[in-house]
């Protein structure tokens, strides 16, 4: 590679990378999600801990810069987890009454629907997990 295409290559990769890797991750972590819920038939909203530290990983991996950007992509990529995770579990919970397996009954499932199903789905208790997750992937993001 000349000078200017490798200067090009290093410049692409922090600013497309991360926010590439976060997407991936974020559904593939919610996937896992889903299905360890779905195993154990409960939320299992101790897992957004885990999701916010996945969120910062991929970022990190993705060589992301510390900074606001990769604090509210971190912060962005766990909340898509927690509500892509919560329509799975969902759309797995009803679907399992339907005879559906999770993935035929997703797309099935309508916003409002699973807004409700989710609402009485998360007592306090679990709310207070997917709070700490989020703050976690805040705090957590801004370190090296």
């Amino acid at each position: 590679m000349t000078g200017s295409a490798a200067r090009g290559a290093r410049w692409l990769a922090p600013s497309l990378l991360g926010p590439l890797l976060l997407a991936i991750g974020s559904i593939g972590f919610a996937a896992a999600w889903v299905l360890v819920a779905f195993a154990r038939n409960q939320q299992s909203s101790w897992m957004a801990l885990l999701a916010a530290i996945d969120a910062v990983l991929m970022l990190r991996l993705g060589r992301m810069p510390r900074g606001i950007a990769r604090t509210l992509l971190a912060v962005t990529g766990t909340m898509a987890t927690i509500m892509l995770a919560n329509w799975g579990i969902a759309a797995a919970q009803i679907g399992r009454v339907m005879g559906l397996l999770p993935w035929e009954s997703i797309p099935k499932l309508g916003p409002f629907y699973a807004w409700t199903l989710a609402n009485l789905a998360n007592p306090a208790t679990e709310l207070s997990w997917l709070a700490a997750s989020v703050v976690l992937a805040a705090i957590a993001s801004r370190w090296d």
